[in-house]
């Protein structure tokens, strides 16, 4: 694979911060210190917004480098990276990682590193607080700050558990050892999130005044969000009820503001021409009025990359055939149900749509060309059974949000947004929540059937058990979200990872057999799979903030 060498500037707050002023490029030197004296930096309500918006660029996007290269989805059970020797198929893929492991391929060093965002979004808050700034002002934008940093602290949370809270600005040269905190349990670092956006919320409007930044809908959604990993088997083995509630009552919340709806286009809602949809309820933009330093990658990264003969894509994901086994049938019924018509020797036929827009197969047209992945034809298109090449492992390529015009190497002009949360999540978020709290009320039927009727699928059959209704869901999510880096959560907070990241991801086959084409599902070359569960839940802290901080203990069997 040949390099691709991307600037991704990183600003630290002790440093000289580099922000994007006006959408003309123009920049802005400041240094951000916490001494409220400090010069123009909070002069005005423009240069703090400079520093807020810096911290909102500190999201790192998975189409942006370098998560592009290897994003989570990998992590997954959903898909794997086609090219030998990346993290996610050395390292994580066989839980061969610990204390010392560090992660190039996945951003940054490690998830720690969100104490560094973290610590701007308490500088932002204490100074802002601290200056003679318009009152409307003031509780907007520090809503904001507070939002970034919960955002931050989810995701410490969700791959380490509890983690030291920290919401003041701290000093080592000033403070010394005192700046080093223990661990809150995971627990209290729920509560300290949930409680914090339950709060912010209350001063965000329901339109930003400025496209990108964080509404009340964003706020609920994520409280929303930790509040389901908060109540799953992960954190709440006793399935107390009350947790679930919670969820779902919060999902309620956000479809009650009626400012979001399903956008019509399943695939397109990902293309830069629909940025800020209907559908979409916090994004990193791909433009510079806002974070500014994010280049939409996805389109080449991820695209396939034999198309005929020629290489136009890097196809570091590639889409599993377990993952391509849970898109239904056009009847809406499983493939697994005897009456749903499916064929295992035409497997691509009477398939649902989001299929058809998501999964490039054999016989499938892309730019314009016949995919012809089977094996045997002599070509660097088919199936790459020896893991030697770019080419697929698993006898299929992503589709979905990969917009045709940008699937050649090297071409980062994409301006589409990468959208963390958007509406089609909070409702079936919204109904595994009520599900469980409540079992299958007409409530749970509707949020589904409003996902399931966007691509023309029937509504679910009535009279499911609370059971029955759980494994619809779970599928639904799985097919609806998938691509979109929420498929390795799930595996954990509902504690399947053991069962499904253990063994081999599975490629189909087609090869020629007696003249005729026979399709086999196999184990993908590459597709090995370990997961520890007495430890890998969680993953570890990192040696060197333990090295550093010896109030820190390290995560179970690490």
């Amino acid at each position: 694979m040949q390099n691709i060498k991307i600037r991704h500037i990183k600003s630290a707050v002790a440093g000289l911060l580099t922000v994007l002023m006006t959408a003309c490029s123009q920049y802005l030197d400041v240094s951000p210190t916490d001494q409220v004296s400090d010069g123009n930096l909070w002069a005005t309500t423009n240069n703090a917004d400079l520093f807020l918006n810096q911290i909102y660029g500190s999201l790192e996007s998975p189409v942006g480098m370098p998560l592009a290269e290897d994003p989570r989805e990998n992590f997954s059970d959903n898909s794997m990276n086609s090219v030998a020797g990346r993290y996610t198929r050395t390292v994580y893929a066989l839980s061969a990682y610990n204390p010392n492991y560090t992660n190039p391929g996945w951003g940054k060093a490690h998830e720690w590193d969100q104490y560094n965002p973290i610590r701007k979004c308490n500088l932002f808050i204490k100074n802002v607080t601290e200056r003679d700034f318009p009152e409307n002002w003031k509780k907007t934008r520090i809503a904001e700050a507070r939002y970034l940093r919960a955002f931050f602290y989810n995701l410490l949370w969700t791959v380490h558990g509890g983690v030291p809270i920290i919401t003041e600005v701290l000093n080592l040269s000033e403070q010394g050892d005192d700046v080093f905190k223990p661990r809150a349990t995971a627990n209290e670092t729920a509560a300290f999130l949930i409680r914090e956006l339950e709060e912010l919320q209350r001063e965000l409007p329901a339109v930003a005044d400025q496209q990108g930044r964080v509404t009340k809908g964003a706020a609920l959604t994520l409280k929303a969000w930790i509040e389901l990993y908060r109540a799953s088997p992960l954190h709440n083995p006793s399935g107390d009820v009350t947790l679930w509630k919670n969820a779902a009552d919060t999902y309620k919340q956000v479809i009650n503001l009626g400012q979001y709806s399903l956008f019509s286009g399943y695939n397109t809602m990902f293309f830069e021409e629909n940025n800020y949809n209907s559908e979409a309820i916090f994004v990193t933009p791909s433009d510079i009025n806002l974070a500014g330093n994010m280049q939409n990658r996805r389109s080449y990264m991820h695209a396939a990359s034999y198309v005929g003969n020629s290489f136009k894509g890097f196809a570091l994901t590639t889409p599993s055939q377990e993952l391509v086994d849970e898109y239904a049938m056009a009847n809406g019924l499983p493939i697994s149900h005897p009456q749903s018509g499916y064929d295992p020797q035409n497997p691509y036929k009477g398939r649902e749509k989001r299929f058809y827009e998501s999964i490039i197969y054999d016989g499938s047209t892309w730019l314009d060309t016949e995919m012809v992945i089977r094996f045997g034809i002599g070509s660097p298109a088919q199936i790459d059974l020896s893991d030697a090449s770019e080419a697929t492992n698993t006898g299929y390529y992503w589709r979905k949000g990969i917009n045709p015009k940008y699937s050649i190497v090297g071409d980062a002009n994409n301006k589409a947004h990468w959208i963390w949360f958007r509406y089609a999540e909070v409702l079936l978020g919204y109904a595994e929540a009520q599900n469980e709290a409540t079992g299958p009320d007409a409530s749970v039927y509707d949020a589904v059937n409003q996902v399931r009727g966007r691509v023309d699928l029937p509504p679910l059959t009535g009279g499911m058990s609370q059971t029955e209704m759980r494994t619809a869901i779970h599928r639904e999510r799985r097919v609806e979200l998938a691509f979109e880096e929420k498929r390795w959560y799930d595996l954990l907070r509902l504690k399947l990872a053991e069962e499904k990241l253990n063994g081999s991801l599975h490629a189909m086959l087609i090869e020629k057999q007696n003249d005729k084409w026979v399709y086999k599902v196999i184990p993908a070359p590459g597709g090995q799979r370990k997961f520890f569960p007495e430890k890998n839940y969680f993953l570890p802290i990192p040696q060197a903030a333990m090295d550093r901080n010896h109030l820190l203990e390290q995560n179970p069997n690490y």
